[in-house]
């Protein structure tokens, strides 16, 4: 109910975990929770009704360790490009190619273009602008078009 109490009060809202496991507050907070209330022991062997329900301090590290990550990883709602995907940019993005052999003097069109890796071409974003244009040399089959 994070959410919708979120929405229908426009308050910061918290979690009070009663589970066995980190699970649930580590999820509450994927989902917005600014607070965690989570019973804390020295042992789970101790007497007493909280115990068997509580955290022991190797879990509380890990309870923080894996909170702090989800905040870093919900980032600040900005898109920003990061390292892993500067470096792999070129690899994983596309470019337009010939589907099959193209002569010049042909246009580009539909049937005789597509778009593959790797991205040093021009970009299918440009697609439209490079339908209807005049081959100006002979292109082979999976060669990157370029005009």
């Amino acid at each position: 109910a994070i959410n919708l109490l979120k929405k229908k009060f426009k308050i910061e809202i918290g979690y009070s975990d009663h589970t066995e496991s980190i699970e649930a507050s580590i999820a509450a907070v994927a989902l917005g929770a600014t607070v965690i209330e989570k019973h804390f022991t020295l042992s789970k062997k101790l007497k007493g009704p909280d115990h068997a329900a509580s955290i022991e301090p190797k879990e509380l590290r890990d309870l923080v360790f894996k909170i702090r990550n989800i905040e870093v990883s919900l980032g600040d709602g900005k898109k920003k490009v990061t390292v892993s995907e500067r470096k792999n940019i070129k690899i994983v993005r596309k470019s337009i190619v010939a589907l099959k052999n193209i002569k010049k003097g042909e246009k580009f069109n539909y049937n005789n273009l597509t778009v593959k890796r790797p991205g040093t071409g021009i970009s299918p974003m440009n697609w439209e602008s490079v339908i209807g244009q005049v081959a100006e040399k002979n292109f082979q089959q999976d060669e990157l078009i370029r005009i």
